[in-house]
């Protein structure tokens, strides 16, 4: 089955701690990577988690380890993708068209927005 959310696509937080309360419900921002198995997306700006790793010197001197802070993945039912058009959260539908590409005609399955009826690219 196609997957409704995608790598580039705009996706808006949907559940969780609300911003006053310093979690990321209404928040905003492109997912980065997919993870169909496990059915999580990784969203830049999102879920920022700490990892704390032994601090040790590199073969030139330098310094690793410390404190990194990077994305968690974040289950996709958290999530709803944005439409194009409202810029507001929306359901995903699929639907099958008739493309002819080089005098052949093929049926492709499209993502398009339930509430504004528009496609997604």
């Amino acid at each position: 089955m196609a997957a409704k959310i995608r790598k580039g696509d705009l996706v808006q937080v949907i559940s969780g701690p609300s911003q006053s309360r310093g979690g990321d419900r209404g928040k905003q921002g492109t997912v980065i990577e997919v993870f169909p198995d496990r059915d999580r997306i990784v969203v830049q700006g999102i879920n920022f988690v700490k990892r704390h790793s032994r601090v040790g010197q590199s073969d030139r001197g330098a310094k690793t380890g410390g404190i990194e802070t990077f994305e968690a993945p974040i289950h996709v039912s958290n999530v709803a993708l944005i439409d194009p058009e409202t810029k507001k959260p929306t359901r995903v539908g699929f639907r099958t068209e008739t493309v002819e590409k080089d005098g052949i005609k093929q049926t492709v399955r499209v993502r398009y927005a339930k509430k504004s009826g528009k496609e997604i690219a």
